[in-house]
């Protein structure tokens, strides 16, 4: 019987709630979809949570394989600790079929199967009457038609048989055919293309795209995915348009005065600083205080690190007088240690979310963006990435601290990428050589929510904690690394009190 409009309004979930998201809720119900990909992309996985969602509706399954065994798509089924129990195997190739004996001559082998392969699929479904079928693959069925025009001819067939038996259909196909060839795309009512890329170093990246989707607004454009025990985990764009929250705009403090005054009062929440300096001035460590202080006032913090080990991290910062194990073990404060050979960028940006969402954090700091770098195909995209993903922690009302760091240590310092029309507020740590010392520097180049000072100070860093000098008035190219002294302003280094390195 042919589907009714009310049946064909229906939406019926692929198992993958994230795939559904994108879908924008789902497939609509009696219709066929084909999901295409290389081998190893994903389809088979994807194609038994669909069928599995199923079952747990109380919706009969069937899988009808011509590309792999019953026994293979069962150990499938095991590796992610699955019981394919509910859901019907059909294989179309038996070992009656492999017989050499059943061969014959009279007529063209390609008609006989094609024909034997069709009317087999249409028997199984009579049978078992299922609400959700797989078919696997239509690139068996290509080369049994052997001609692109009983292909396509067979392929409507099916479609038109499927819509009057009430059956959600994906149809899988390893785009073995010419890359240019579209015809699928046309019969098919929504077209879900799976790709793989291998890296040059670290594991291969995964992403999807829903090329088509008739009479559903879906959401465009790449989605990373990866391959987990358990199932495919999708991990939709981030849009950060669709994520907005109320959240007060009082200043916080970093919990160091001198900093707060120079950024003219302190952070703003909603808003993003981004730490700018050469390796070992003490970014991490002004990142880190940030963090503390957000959590005396209640507020949990997650530290990304992509450059350093958790260890080492958790060690410097209890020698400067930061113990953060305790805050670590209340739940407070989720320090990640990422490995960005591993990590995909839509991956990362769904840990952002959990964290903001379902864990509460309004404290969040990268570091460093250098390492993150590596996890994207290009500057491009790094900053397209940075853009949606700041934008969303800004309406999410979460302070954001960025960790940038540059090549060299004094004289000509330089950074990988530019993310200052990015940033929120920039506060610049340098390096500079006085009086036969290397001392250090910072001073706040940007805030776009504070009045903030301008000028430079002397930053050192001793065993309790982070200390900030008097602006450094009688010195001219702090930052260049080689200033000229012309006056009498003390520094911090003369102060046996500061702990003097």
């Amino acid at each position: 019987m042919p589907a009714t409009s009310t049946s064909a309004s229906l939406r019926v979930s692929t198992g993958v709630p994230e795939l559904d998201t994108i879908l924008g809720g789902g497939l609509t119900a009696n219709r066929s979809y084909l999901l295409e990909g290389t081998p190893g992309s994903g389809k088979t996985t994807i194609a038994l949570q669909f069928l599995l969602e199923g079952a747990r509706a109380g919706e009969p399954g069937l899988y009808i394989t011509l590309s792999e065994t019953a026994a293979e798509l069962r150990e499938v089924g095991r590796s992610h600790g699955w019981a394919l129990d509910g859901i019907e195997l059909f294989e179309l190739v038996s070992e009656d079929g492999l017989d050499p004996d059943s061969e014959q001559s009279i007529l063209d082998p390609s008609e006989v199967e094609l024909g034997e392969t069709i009317a087999g699929v249409m028997e199984c479904v009579d049978r078992l009457r299922p609400s959700r079928v797989v078919f696997d693959s239509l690139s068996e069925m290509r080369l049994l038609a052997q001609d692109s025009l009983r292909y396509r001819r067979q392929i409507l067939a099916l479609k038109q048989y499927f819509s009057t038996r009430q059956c959600t259909v994906l149809l899988l196909d390893d785009r073995s055919s010419d890359p240019g060839d579209l015809q699928l795309h046309s019969i098919a009512h929504g077209v879900i293309t799976l790709e793989q890329a291998a890296q040059e170093y670290g594991s291969e990246r995964r992403r999807l795209r829903v090329v088509k989707m008739r009479g559903v607004k879906y959401r465009g454009g790449f989605h990373d995915f990866a391959i987990e025990t358990g199932g495919v985990a999708v991990f939709p764009r981030l849009v950060a348009a669709d994520h907005h929250a109320e959240f007060t705009d009082a200043l916080v403090s970093t919990g160091i005065d001198h900093l707060d005054e120079m950024l003219g009062g302190g952070l703003s929440p909603g808003t993003n600083t981004l730490l700018n300096g050469p390796s070992g001035v003490g970014k991490t460590t002004t990142a880190v205080c940030c963090g503390l202080e957000a959590i005396k006032r209640g507020e949990k913090a997650a530290y990304y690190l992509f450059d350093e080990g958790m260890a080492t991290m958790l060690a410097r910062s209890k020698a400067m007088g930061m113990d953060l194990q305790p805050h670590v073990d209340s739940g407070m404060l989720q320090v990640f240690q990422i490995d960005p050979a591993e990590l995909s960028p839509g991956e990362f940006a769904s840990w952002i979310r959990r964290a903001v969402e379902q864990d509460g954090v309004g404290f969040i700091a990268i570091d460093s963006l250098n390492a993150f770098l590596q996890a994207m195909p290009g500057e491009k995209y790094l900053l397209l990435q940075m853009h949606e993903m700041l934008s969303y922690l800004n309406q999410q009302g979460v302070i954001t601290v960025l960790i940038l760091g540059q090549h060299g240590i004094v004289g000509d310092v330089r950074s990988e990428i530019d993310l200052s029309y990015l940033s929120d507020t920039i506060v610049l740590f340098r390096y500079f050589e006085s009086r036969g010392n290397v001392l250090k520097a910072i001073s706040v180049a940007k805030s776009r929510t504070t009045e903030h000072q301008s000028s430079i100070r002397e930053f050192r860093l001793a065993r309790g904690g982070i200390r900030i000098g008097d602006p450094l008035k009688d010195f001219e190219g702090v930052l260049t690394g080689l200033p000229n002294y012309r006056g009498s302003t003390p520094l911090m280094a003369a102060d046996p009190a500061a702990g003097g390195e």
